[in-house]
């Protein structure tokens, strides 16, 4: 027997739609690529993708069709997925940090049809059109007056294709299961993959976003939306912001210390989201300039593992929690979040910190397990190190095109690549990626336990490890740090700072200083580019 309810498919023209109703003059705020700060409301956002779907639909774009943006956090992008989103067609995002051989691959595997961007990209694009053939049309993202003279072909200012539209556009009556937004992985080994949303799962981790044990977000909050648009789906803030009339404030490029400052100061917010090495900049930027965050309540912090220092960091000096996140663009994004629970509230700060640390609790549309290498599962003791696998309604179950062949095994679960531990309470800890952790003696070091210990030290501005090759243990640790602008140190000076932090023989053979960290698209650090670099360095304990 079935239940009597509706049958309400799960699409996320929606939630616009929710938002123009319930929230119309809850706004939006954008930082241009100009510098000019912007303003518009979920009301106008609404009639504006509407008629840009009409637009759309008279260009011949219909559902299934793959168009590309490669833009900033701002509301024009913001409109531009909500009028493909409403028509079915499929936004897919590019990551401008991608290199040009990786972008020129994805916009071809994807086959998009146009592409969507800010006056930024215009030279990039110009430079890589011709070996983009299935790309009929380049529009935009400027007012008119701003619209430069282009080689792009078809090339079309983005205020032109709104007017050339009406708000008389259907919007959904399609399977929610339908295919929504494509983003590809930032491929540090092969090609980029390609994760294809559908609208469902990105109603669904919306939702769970938005919920309390999550982020914990609602009307009533202002959210700068750091994270960008095209790093999964900014953190699924994109769909959980309209849903709960969240006041969104949007960056656009500029994601220094003081830029980020200002708006979190000039537009209250009360929450936002980023890697940590935003937060790094912001909190040099506040030190520097002796300033203060009055309207700020949490950061979400995830994309890589949070230094202890920066959440003591802003605990202390700006009574501002960090909630720890993690999760992968197979994951929609949000894989777990580390949300303070009772069972820890009571705890003394050191020992809540511990938990604070981790990666946290999945929600309900998440499972989640640990095992050896065999696929047997381990237990959830928090001492168990194993291979970290997920199955849910928001993960991926294969990739665009089919590269990567079966990604799952036979009961539905997914590798992901890192090593972790659950302890009894259900806090996950990412231990390390597979790739990265260092096997020293028949032993486990964890780069990000090392990496957050060295973090502590007041000259570090960021730090990472890798492992290189010992004649006796295999591998042992190389610490790599990029001090603090004036600062001073000296290998010896961080050795006998983690002394006491870390197990003995977890102590790096040697520290070496660099003057930057080289980072990937999605802005952690690649360790790929780090163990190509000192492939010929020498260890002196070696």
């Amino acid at each position: 027997m079935l239940g009597l309810m509706q049958d309400w498919p799960l699409t996320c023209d929606k939630i616009i739609t929710h938002a123009k109703i319930n929230y119309p003059e809850r706004e939006i705020i954008s930082r241009q690529v100009s510098g000019a700060i912007t303003r518009t409301n979920y009301g106008e956002v609404h009639d504006r993708a509407r008629r840009l779907s009409s637009a759309l639909i008279k260009r011949g774009v219909k559902l299934g069709d793959r168009i590309g943006t490669m833009a900033w956090n701002n509301a024009r992008h913001f409109e531009t997925w909500y009028g493909l989103i409403g028509i079915g067609a499929i936004y897919h995002t590019l990551n401008p940090r991608l290199f040009p051989e990786q972008l020129k691959y994805i916009v071809n595997h994807a086959d998009d049809r146009m592409i969507f961007l800010d006056l930024t990209f215009v030279p990039l694009l110009e430079a890589h059109q011709d070996a983009m053939p299935g790309v009929k049309s380049f529009v935009i993202m400027c007012d008119r007056d701003e619209m430069p003279k282009t080689s792009l072909r078809g090339a079309e200012c983005f205020e032109d294709l709104i007017d050339d539209g009406d708000e008389e556009v259907q919007w959904g009556g399609f399977d929610e299961n339908t295919a929504c937004g494509l983003c590809y992985t930032s491929g540090t080994t092969g090609n980029p993959k390609g994760v294809l949303y559908s609208h469902r799962s990105n109603t669904l981790m919306g939702m769970t976003a938005a919920m309390g044990s999550m982020m914990n977000v609602t009307g009533s909050d202002v959210c700068l939306m750091v994270v960008p648009m095209f790093h999964a789906n900014a953190w699924a803030l994109t769909f959980s912001g309209p849903m709960a009339g969240m006041k969104l404030v949007m960056p656009g490029p500029f994601m220094d210390g003081k830029s980020i400052y200002e708006l979190l100061d000039g537009e209250k917010c009360s929450f936002s989201a980023a890697v940590p090495t935003v937060w790094l900049m912001l909190l040099n930027y506040l030190e520097d300039n002796k300033k203060k965050l009055p309207y700020l309540n949490s950061v979400l912090i995830g994309g890589s593992a949070c230094p202890r220092s920066i959440m003591e960091t802003f605990d202390k000096d700006f009574g501002v929690q960090v909630i720890h996140a993690w999760g992968m663009t197979e994951t929609s994004p949000l894989g777990t979040i580390s949300q303070v629970e009772p069972e820890i509230a009571h705890l003394p700060y050191e020992e809540q910190l511990s938990y604070r640390l981790k990666q946290g609790k999945p929600p309900l549309i998440v499972e989640m397990k640990i095992t050896d290498e065999a696929g047997n599962e381990l237990p959830r003791d928090g001492v168990a190190s194993g291979i970290l696998k997920v199955r849910g309604p928001g993960v991926s179950k294969a990739y665009f095109g089919g590269e990567g062949g079966d990604i799952l095994d036979a009961d539905g679960w997914f590798d992901t690549g890192d090593m972790a531990s659950i302890d009894p309470l259900g806090y996950m800890q990412i231990t390390d990626r597979s790739k990265d952790v260092i096997k020293s003696g028949g032993e486990w070091i964890s780069s990000i336990d090392l990496e957050n210990a060295a973090m502590g030290h007041k000259a570090a501005a960021e730090c990472a490890v890798i492992g290189l090759p010992h004649p006796k243990w295999d591998e042992r640790p190389l610490l790599i740090v990029v001090l603090k602008k004036g600062q001073k140190a000296k290998a010896k000076d961080f050795q006998k700072f983690l002394k006491g932090k870390i197990a003995k023989w977890w102590m790096p053979d040697d520290v070496v200083f660099v003057d930057e960290l080289p980072h990937g698209p999605t802005g952690k650090v690649s360790k790929l580019d780090l163990r190509e670099q000192f492939k010929d360095y020498k260890l002196p304990t070696a």
